[in-house]
């Protein structure tokens, strides 16, 4: 009588599975990090995997086209990886100091004019009145 093997298969198959969903989800967050574009024939090179294995994981097929079309719709001839990208707090930041510093130049301008203004008005002024 032969021993039942099927457990140890059913369990090597399984690695397997999980093996290659883990190898796609980090070839797909590799290419987000690097900001290039994400299809399905690069993530399954990436991978190694098939793009027919690919479009069988509804999850990791959803995300391929989601940030596919993300890619899409960014207008720039070069994107950038996602560590590079600003965030909405940093933008928020950025635009408080230049804020800020409009506020210190119109100040600064203002009181430069009024300088001028005293300057010029003193050169007319004929030089017995001053």
């Amino acid at each position: 009588m032969h021993a039942d093997n099927s457990d140890h298969l059913i369990a090597a198959a399984k690695r397997r599975h999980e093996d290659t969903r883990a190898r796609a989800i980090e070839a797909l967050r590799d290419l987000d990090r690097e900001g290039g574009s994400v299809t399905f024939p690069i993530v399954a090179q990436k991978a190694d995997v098939s793009r027919s294995w690919l479009y069988t994981q509804d999850d990791i097929c959803a995300e391929i086209q989601r940030l596919r079309d993300d890619r899409q719709h960014i207008t720039t001839s070069t994107s950038l990886p996602a560590s590079q990208r600003s965030t909405d707090a940093s933008i928020l930041r950025r635009l408080e100091i230049a804020n800020t510093r409009v506020r210190e130049l119109t100040t600064e301008n203002r009181r430069l004019r009024q300088q001028l203004e005293h300057a010029l008005g003193r050169l007319r002024t004929p030089i017995t009145e001053r």
